[in-house]
């Protein structure tokens, strides 16, 4: 019978040292700290050797948008789910392991975003085989004895026999989830009470990478790995529509009220909304709206292309971070210029959704909306058409 495995992700934390933002919420390389772990589960799901994912998070966010709209179990790739924390890390830990259905666990802290497969390949094969596993590394650097105390050096220690231990660490579920209630109280991992009560624990070698973010200087460390497997790219879109009697003119999903003449089109037309739309899906490599919403569909008559808009970021949203949109409208009539920032919110509101309600006090503008006269010359400057160009950069992961 093939083992079952729960993959926890320990991001309950406070973060404290590196100020501001719980660092698990921080973003890194266009996604929150924690979802780079989120990632490698996915990555083991598609491989088959992982049932589920639970994510342990601090109790007071656990209902904020960024994770109540998380997928559930049994929506998309990786079943995934969000539980309330502690205020120790042993209880965040048996939070998580309550909430998983495995035989077998991975409990891994969400500060160590660098995480490979390879490593929970080899802890899974490990721990299965002996009982249990953890990830070690060497000790480095040479080591001294203090005395607590005083602050004065004792003397050497030989590093040896010593190992640095990591996460994630491997446990069958229920023997682990009674070692830990039985130890009661806050320990350092769950290898310390494991080994406490008697139990034998394979070492398996580490990853230098998958290093825990503590401090300034380590996240400092991580902005450059992160970046690094990032790469960017650059969308562009074009639209033009007539302007015609009898037709409401709607520009970025804003009826404009008193307009004598709107865009002709099979949708609403609406300039604005098609040309960042294509540009969006320019950079990320997808067909442009007219094959995703064609005319020769009924059910498009008419359609509302804000909406089309948000099926559009959804859709690049799962591909990468869209950093900036810049438009340019080409209009000789009517008079735009006090519709422009109302146009641009309604623009900025597509993407709103991003991070929820978790970053508060980040700025989250990423639309910038201009408005160029036709000059009188050529068809927009006669007043027969509106042209509007944007540009779109987008950022997609690229490990």
């Amino acid at each position: 019978m093939t083992s079952s495995w729960s993959f926890v992700v320990v991001a309950a934390g406070r973060g404290s040292r590196l100020g501001g933002l719980p660092k698990q919420l921080r973003p890194l390389g266009g996604r929150p700290l924690w979802a780079w772990s989120v990632e490698t589960a996915r990555t083991l799901r598609k491989e088959g050797r992982l049932r589920e994912c639970v994510l342990v998070v601090p109790g007071d966010l656990a209902e904020t948008p960024a994770f109540r709209d998380l997928p559930r179990p049994g929506e998309g790739d990786l079943p995934l789910r969000i539980v309330p924390g502690g205020e120790l890390r042993g209880d965040s830990v048996l939070a998580g392991l309550d909430a998983c259905t495995g035989d077998w666990v991975l409990i891994h802290d969400a500060a160590r975003p660098f995480l490979s497969p390879a490593l929970c390949r080899n802890l899974m094969a490990a721990a299965e085989e002996t009982g249990a596993a953890v990830p070690v590394l060497p000790c480095a650097d040479a080591l001294k004895a203090v005395d607590p105390a005083t602050g004065a050096i004792l003397g050497p220690v030989d590093r040896g026999g010593l190992r640095r231990t990591q996460t994630p660490q491997a446990f069958p579920r229920l023997p682990l989830l009674r070692t830990l209630r039985e130890a009661g109280g806050e320990v350092l991992d769950e290898a310390q009470a494991w080994l406490d009560a008697g139990r034998p624990l394979t070492p398996v070698e580490g990853d230098p990478k998958t290093f825990k973010i503590t401090d300034a200087w380590d996240w400092e460390v991580a902005v450059q790995m992160a970046e690094k497997t990032r790469s960017h790219r650059c969308g562009h879109g074009f639209d033009v529509h007539p302007l015609v009697p009898g037709r409401p003119l709607i520009l970025g999903g804003v009826l404009l009220e008193g307009a004598p003449l709107g865009l002709d089109g099979h949708s609403d037309a609406d300039v604005v909304c098609h040309a960042v739309a294509d540009a969006l899906l320019g950079a990320a490599g997808e067909p442009d709206i007219g094959l995703l919403f064609p005319a020769t569909e009924e059910r498009y008559r008419g359609a509302d292309s804000l909406e089309l808009l948000r099926q559009v970021v959804a859709r690049v949203q799962g591909k990468g971070e869209i950093q900036w949109v810049d438009v340019t409208l080409q209009a000789q009539i009517p008079r735009l210029k006090p519709h422009l920032e109302r146009i641009r919110a309604n623009l900025e509101g597509v993407f709103a959704f991003r991070d929820g309600d978790v970053f508060p006090g980040q700025d989250r503008r990423i639309v910038n909306l201009k408005v160029k006269s036709g000059e009188s010359v050529g068809s927009v400057g006669r007043g027969e058409c509106m042209v509007c160009h944007a540009i779109a950069t987008l950022v997609l992961d690229s490990r």
